[in-house]
């Protein structure tokens, strides 16, 4: 063969794997490894850290009057829950908080379905939003007394206020984050307004309106205990802000800490078992939260 058609082969390059190397896929989890993982036992480590300082820093005050330790506070809680009073104000709050909240809800996806089925119901909602949502709520209970007097229809009258804004904005912006590719085929389906919303806006928008539902919730409860503040004193009855209050004239600083207490333990149950369980079951299962 002459030397311009000489025929050049290029040598493979063959890497032998090493044999005594072994790759570690899945190493096994530790025990504290396996138990970080799970969140309720970080939740419920943290809670007994604060729990802790509260108690250390009581003692280390040693003035029952001014601040109680996380003892005497838990004795005064247990106290009221076997003597039935803190349970009785905590269902009257509740009842009411839970008509109030149900009616804001109401009322914020109404207003979010005409803000998206038309531009006037959308300049209506951002016009109103604007108007009432910057007001606090407090600052309508000597209207709430004008319209609707002493009772249950005044606090649920500012329940509802504290509610109504607060879900219809996440609403609303949760389904103007919706892509106009769901819309479009939830058309093509011959989906229209209601049946478009329900089908379609709503589990794609649900992430925003779950959230909505949170800070509506956190409202709505503040709300309440302030509210029974100012009813309880002008009426003689009321929930927990009543018990609260009732308890600081008579300088009870442990039952009143016991009050707040039991508001915080309400809290972390909506939160953590009912909105955690409807997580679980929608955006997380749908895959939409990691």
């Amino acid at each position: 063969m002459s030397k311009n058609n000489t025929l050049f082969v290029r040598p493979e390059i063959i890497v032998e794997p090493n044999r005594n190397a072994v790759a570690e896929v899945q190493r096994p989890l530790s025990a504290f490894e396996a138990i970080y993982r799970i969140s309720w036992i970080r939740k419920t480590a943290i809670l007994l850290v604060l729990a802790l300082i509260w108690e250390v820093y009581g003692r280390w005050l040693d003035n029952s009057l001014l601040f109680p330790s996380f003892s005497e506070t838990l004795h005064a809680f247990m106290s009221g829950i076997s003597s039935g009073v803190l349970l009785q104000r905590a269902a009257v709050s509740l009842e009411t908080l839970l008509i109030g909240y149900g009616l804001g809800i109401l009322l914020a996806g109404l207003l979010t379905t005409l803000a998206i089925s038309s531009r006037i119901g959308n300049d209506f909602l951002e016009t109103l939003t604007s108007m009432f949502n910057p007001l606090p709520a407090i600052a309508l209970l000597p209207l709430a007394l004008i319209w609707f007097g002493l009772g249950t229809g005044s606090i649920i009258f500012v329940l509802v206020h504290s509610v109504l804004w607060a879900v219809a904005l996440n609403t609303h912006a949760g389904f103007r984050s919706v892509s106009n590719t769901l819309r479009m085929v939830g058309q093509n389906y011959g989906l229209k307004r209601f049946s478009l919303v329900r089908s379609v806006l709503i589990p794609a928008a649900f992430p925003s309106i779950l959230t909505g539902l949170k800070i509506g919730w956190a409202f709505a409860w503040r709300t309440l205990i302030a509210a029974e503040l100012v009813f309880g004193v002008s009426s003689g009855t009321g929930g927990l802000g009543w018990y609260i209050f009732e308890n600081r004239n008579q300088l009870e600083t442990a039952n009143v800490f016991s009050g707040l207490f039991f508001v915080i333990m309400i809290g972390l149950f909506v939160e953590n078992l009912i909105f955690a369980q409807i997580e679980k079951r929608t955006i997380r299962r749908w895959g939409m939260q990691h």
